[in-house]
């Protein structure tokens, strides 16, 4: 079941870009709005079965989710310019990213694999930027494959901090409503920086960003956050790939993105990169 769990889960996350992409509003008004329609879901889940929690972990939570928020940001503008298939794989490097950012927040050393594939993944990216090539897909390939980077940075400082807010507790939706509440807070302060974003509610675009908070927010991170510590490393690592492969062939089937040789090359390099990174480690066990 544990497998089963985890798998529904990221097969539940890969829809997110292409959510994105279907409700056709700008990045900040899409990030919010996926938090904001979480949060009464989450809020009735973690009241059915509540669960102590320390003040510290609340704020750890809540503070992760302000850093969500500049994830989100950042992916969902590299989704306008370089598609959902594309800024969903080069996000995903973040396992890649945890061992560095964890060696500066938290001086945990990173292991001689997270150093190894860092040039190797940062070549891959630069081949999914097409490397100034006319037949590169993306309205902004370079520009987008930059932005998804930062995201992945962003991302894996999120996952540090999460985790870190979650380590005495077993499957609940508390830390994932405050982190929730924490980016949805912190929307509403980039928000205004964002000349398209609108509180107008539309339709259909608001039906694929509830859709978006139902299926990629709340299912599928509860499903992974239950399932992926329980697993083995190597297992995970594998798992951790079928996100931004499945969300490829869904941004093939329904957007036609038509990648280049040059991009397929870069995305071959890159998944490669995050199975090795993730199958090995980034970040070295503490002994006592």
């Amino acid at each position: 079941m544990t497998h089963l769990s985890a798998l529904a889960g990221i097969v539940a996350i890969s829809f997110s870009a292409i959510f994105v992409r279907l409700a056709d509003v700008s990045p900040t008004t899409a990030a919010l709005f996926r938090t904001a329609y979480a949060i009464p879901l989450l809020l009735a889940i973690h009241l059915a079965a509540r669960h102590p929690r320390r003040r510290r972990d609340r704020i750890l939570a809540f503070a992760a989710g302000m850093l969500l928020a500049v994830d989100l940001t950042l992916w969902h503008i590299a989704i306008e310019y370089i598609g959902a298939g594309l800024a969903t794989v080069v996000a995903n490097v973040q396992v890649i990213w945890v061992g560095v950012v964890a060696w500066m927040v938290y001086r945990e050393r990173p292991t001689g694999t997270a150093f190894a594939v860092v040039p190797m993944v940062l070549v891959g990216i630069a081949l999914i930027g097409g490397l100034g090539r006319d037949d590169a897909f993306g309205d902004r390939p370079l520009v987008g494959a930059v932005l998804a980077t930062g995201a992945s940075v962003t991302y894996s400082g999120f996952l540090l901090m999460f985790r870190a807010s979650n380590r005495s507790l077993g499957p609940t939706a508390a830390p994932l409503l405050e982190a929730t509440a924490g980016a949805s807070l912190a929307m509403l302060v980039i928000a205004p920086f964002d000349s398209g974003f609108s509180v107008a509610v539309t339709w259909p675009a608001h039906g694929w960003l509830i859709a978006l908070a139902v299926v990629a927010q709340v299912l599928g991170w509860l499903l992974i956050a239950g399932a992926l510590p329980r697993l083995p490393a190597l297992e995970t690592s594998i798992m951790l790939l079928i996100q931004p492969a499945l969300t490829i062939v869904w941004a093939r089937l329904i957007f036609t993105e038509n990648l280049s040789a040059v991009q397929w090359t870069g995305v071959a390099v890159v998944m490669a990169g995050v199975a090795i990174a993730g199958a090995r480690g980034s970040v070295r066990r503490q002994t006592s």
